[in-house]
């Protein structure tokens, strides 16, 4: 038996909120693809935006999703001091790691991410 659906997925980039941190980002994707900190990123986005299989993946899922900025996390859980990029659980306010930094960081496309997220965060 699989586990219950989350009531919330949340997907943290390893990178902080605001036009100059989103800019300087794509800059550093296009630049240094190599040294760029957030695969998350990486692999869901083009230059500057979403790539449409994500988009498509995300919106037939049957859970809310979030998608937040490591500042932006920090301030919905202060104490919460994990890796990042990673993928939360939530089920009321209590966040769970389902997809740690290493295993977002190993993902090279869409497929490989798309899996894990079926596997590690839904049950399937």
């Amino acid at each position: 038996m699989s586990a219950p659906a989350p009531s919330e997925l949340v997907f943290v980039y390893n990178a902080d909120s605001g036009l100059f941190n989103t800019m300087a980002d794509a800059a550093h994707k296009v630049f240094a693809p190599d040294t760029y900190s957030c695969n998350l990123c990486k692999v869901t986005y083009g230059w500057l935006t979403e790539r449409r299989a994500w988009r498509d993946f995300i919106a037939a899922l049957d859970v809310p999703c979030t998608f937040l900025h490591r500042d932006e996390m920090r301030r919905r859980w202060p104490t919460l001091d994990i890796g990042l990029p990673a993928v939360l659980r939530v089920d009321g306010d209590t966040p769970e790691v389902c997809i740690n930094a290493e295993l977002l960081n190993a993902c090279a496309d869409i497929d490989a991410l798309t899996s894990l997220v079926r596997s590690r965060c839904l049950g399937g």
